[in-house]
């Protein structure tokens, strides 16, 4: 069943990529909205899932937050490590980097095996707790496959390789749910990788999609579109609570 119902979190995250695709003639408003998703998906999903899940503390502070913060210098450092090495070999020290994108999007990869591991788990306590996990799941995996290949392509790679990302990020759901059949995670590293990935993707919507976004562009409707994106997520966590 697990598995089953995870094969709606594949097709959602497809509709998301096949969206972003769709409107690349207004890539502002795409990316936009691409940070406006991100940053509601930190702060409204995964932030309060990893304080839930990774309850210790580490010197006075929530291991979650630190492993967060951890995740955004993490991202930032591989960054200007790749940007360094293309300064060295004569490259713009500030012309995106096809790597960053494709870490980004196997990082959307991973994230999205997590939460098929999830409705897996859920299915294991009882079907009800499996069919209420796997609604929010698959609400929020339309936001996940639109930032998986706008992730991958605006840092330059090509086309086939941000289907590839993209595919792989919509049959993460279903490896993930399918891998419950044979291990269980606990709830802390599951909850430190949730922080750790929340710390990262802030970091790549605050640093890189939105001021991409309002690069030579009127801020008004970019600006609209990135509050819509925050909202959207703020909605599909009400529906789902």
């Amino acid at each position: 069943m697990a598995v089953f119902v995870a094969l709606g979190a594949f097709l959602m995250t497809l509709a998301g990529g096949w969206t972003a695709q769709r409107v690349t003639d207004r890539r502002h408003l795409v990316l936009g909205l691409a940070g406006g998703l991100m940053l509601g998906v930190v702060g409204m999903d995964l932030l309060p899932e990893a304080l839930a899940a990774a309850g210790t503390e580490v010197h006075g502070v929530p291991a979650a937050l630190l492993l967060f913060v951890a995740g955004f210098l993490l991202a930032h450092g591989v960054e200007r490590l790749l940007a360094a090495r293309r300064a060295a070999h004569g490259a713009d020290e500030h012309e995106r980097t096809p790597e960053v994108g494709l870490t980004a999007a196997a990082a959307m990869v991973a994230h999205s095996a997590m939460d098929g591991v999830a409705i897996g788990a859920a299915f294991q306590i009882g079907e009800g707790m499996g069919v209420a996990v796997a609604l929010a799941v698959i609400a929020h995996d339309f936001a996940d496959g639109f930032n998986t290949f706008t992730l991958t392509t605006v840092y330059g790679n090509a086309r086939r390789r941000a289907l590839a990302m993209l595919f792989a990020d919509a049959a993460a759901p279903v490896v993930g749910a399918a891998s419950t059949l044979l291990v269980t995670i606990p709830q802390p590293v599951l909850g430190g990788y949730l922080g750790l990935f929340g710390g990262a993707l802030l970091y790549l919507a605050a640093a890189e999609i939105l001021p991409e976004a309002h690069h030579k562009h009127t801020a008004g409707p970019t600006l609209l579109c990135t509050i819509g994106g925050a909202a959207f997520i703020w909605l599909v966590v009400g529906i789902a609570e």
